[in-house]
């Protein structure tokens, strides 16, 4: 299945140029991680029998404003560096398996369609298209090859990233830096996350192009490296690493990150309210050090 959160609090499947309202199917109140996250949480994994049996309204799918499919997931987990083509461009020594994961802000999640504020105006940001996997049901210590058993879907993500001197964290945290969706396609639906396709277009170019099995930690490995650091609970993002061929992206700039059998999303760019980044709160006016334009490895 393919679901996709829409209008206000709708949760739709997608069948085609069609989107089937499933949100009465959904139990429990309205909240602000959204129908999909609570759909998760109650263990549902699939409404055929529903969509059969029920009369549900029905909506050409031009007609419905997107949102992000998960507005406020529980936990958005990052892989830097896992993918050694971006090991190298990069310049570092370190990859995924030496550092770890580490954790973005859920706030910084935007939908289809909306803008990517640069925070800074003379600092670069960096677009990083990556597959997201959606976990399912909570995991702890899995092992490898029960790790897909915890999926419950996978969408397309941006991992945009300011290149200065803080923490990943900070860099990748800031508001509008992990768009995410259109859709959610059910773990059913992709016979093997390892041999997808992903591009990452800005205004049409093509700046990063690879298959999911060119990743150091594939997604079995990274759901149990991850679960032995952290218990992962469901709605929780996973986004998987972005490969090579990341750069500046600016004003005005529009963003597609397209992956084989999970969809395309697509983001624009602006540079409304950014500052320099030596004005940041903290910094007392002080101008920025040159390492702050330094490309930091993702």
């Amino acid at each position: 299945m393919r679901f996709v959160v829409f209008d206000d609090v709708q949760l739709g499947c997608v069948t085609g140029d069609t989107v089937i309202d499933v949100t009465s199917l959904v139990p429990g109140p309205a909240t602000p991680a959204g129908p999909l996250h609570r759909l998760i949480e109650a263990g549902i994994t699939g409404l055929d029998a529903a969509l059969e049996d029920r009369e549900l309204p029905r909506l050409a799918l031009s007609d419905v404003r997107l949102q992000a499919p998960l507005p406020r997931p529980p936990k958005i987990i990052g892989a830097p560096v896992n993918y050694l083509e971006h090991k190298a461009e990069m310049s570092v020594v370190h990859s995924i398996t030496d550092l770890g994961v580490f954790l973005k802000a859920p706030s910084s999640v935007i939908g289809p369609g909306r803008a990517v504020r640069l925070p800074y105006d003379d600092v670069r940001t960096d677009q990083e298209g990556e597959l997201a996997v959606v976990i399912g049901r909570t995991a702890r210590d899995v092992a490898p090859e029960d790790a897909l058993d915890h999926v419950f879907g996978y969408t397309c993500s941006l991992d945009m990233t300011v290149r200065s001197t803080e923490d990943r964290s900070t860099r990748k945290s800031f508001d509008t830096f992990t768009p995410v969706g259109p859709a959610v396609v059910t773990a059913d639906e992709i016979a093997d996350p390892g041999a997808l396709e992903l591009v990452c277009r800005v205004n049409g170019e093509v700046r990063q192009k690879t298959s999911t099995a060119d990743l150091v930690f594939g997604v079995p490995e990274l759901i149990a490296y991850t679960s032995s650091v952290m218990t992962l609970w469901p709605g929780d993002l996973i986004l998987t690493g972005t490969p090579a061929g990341v750069g500046p992206v600016h004003d005005g700039d529009r963003i597609e990150v397209e992956i084989s059998s999970v969809g395309r999303l697509e983001v624009t760019v602006t540079a409304v309210g950014a500052r320099p980044h030596g004005r940041r709160p903290g910094r007392g006016g002080e101008p920025a050090g040159a390492a702050c334009v330094t490309a930091t490895a993702s």
